[in-house]
């Protein structure tokens, strides 16, 4: 018997390689899945100009990271659909940065304003890259502050016009939301606000999205790397013995080596 639902992803018929050049911005489930791919060995940016939540922000910061870091795979989450625009210019903002909240007015973005930004953005990553291969993708955190009620529909705002996207423009989606609402439906999966991930389900996340787009070749660099990355986690009693010091040079070595094999 089978006792959960199974989101059916199926392969991309592109993949990622080893020490791809990867971006990762959004919200915070984006820091979450960049981290994971930067211990692995890959090129990644994440998050540089703080977590963004909306597509406008995340447009904005894909602006800015542009400048100076060309990835060849860039994986945008979104949150919400939910902005700030500064009373005074009726620009929206990415962060209040503390100013009073009097100064700002919340508005919520519609379907085709969602999916506008979300164009633009992947516009702006093929003028930098005509061959970047996009990720989309919206974060299965609930925002308890809009009411539950409320979060369901800014995420099924953003899941219409990521949907939009994906139909005109060929990028990719990934399932996030889906998986653990659907797969991972239980509270054991939840840190302890239980509204975010727990680190079981977010290894969960980057398991599925491997299946999905890492080729063989990254499988079989992950193999490698994987031992001599517990080597170099490894805390010893006494960091100053000799025995130690040979140990540890001994994996930089091997991390060395294994770079210089996938360059």
């Amino acid at each position: 018997m089978n006792f959960r639902t199974i989101v059916d992803i199926p392969a991309s018929d592109w993949k990622i390689e080893p020490l791809e050049r990867m971006m990762f911005v959004g919200s915070c489930f984006a820091d979450n899945m960049g981290k994971r791919f930067d211990a692995e060995l890959f090129r990644t940016v994440v998050n540089p100009h703080g977590v963004m939540y909306n597509p406008a922000s995340v447009l904005h910061s894909v602006e800015r990271c542009l400048e100076g870091f060309c990835p060849s795979v860039a994986v945008l989450t979104y949150g919400t659909n939910h902005v700030y625009r500064l009373k005074s210019t009726g620009e929206i903002v990415d962060n209040c940065r503390k100013q009073p909240q009097s100064l700002f007015q919340e508005e919520e973005l519609s379907v085709e304003a969602c999916a506008d930004y979300m164009m633009r953005t992947v516009e702006l990553l093929r003028r930098s890259n005509p061959d970047v291969h996009v990720v989309l993708t919206v974060s299965p955190i609930r925002y308890s502050k809009y009411g539950y009620h409320g979060s369901q529909l800014s995420k099924s705002t953003l899941l219409l016009a990521v949907d939009r996207v994906v139909n005109s423009t060929g990028v990719s989606y990934f399932p996030s939301y889906e998986v653990v609402n659907d797969e991972l439906r239980d509270y054991r999966f939840y840190s302890p606000d239980m509204l975010h991930p727990s680190e079981q389900a977010v290894d969960y996340i980057f398991e599925r999205f491997a299946d999905v787009y890492f080729s063989s070749r990254t499988k079989v660099f992950l193999s490698e790397w994987h031992p001599i990355r517990q080597a170099l986690n490894h805390r010893p009693f006494n960091p100053d013995a000799a025995e130690y010091k040979q140990f540890l040079e001994r994996a930089l070595e091997q991390k060395a080596a294994l770079l210089a094999k996938y360059e």
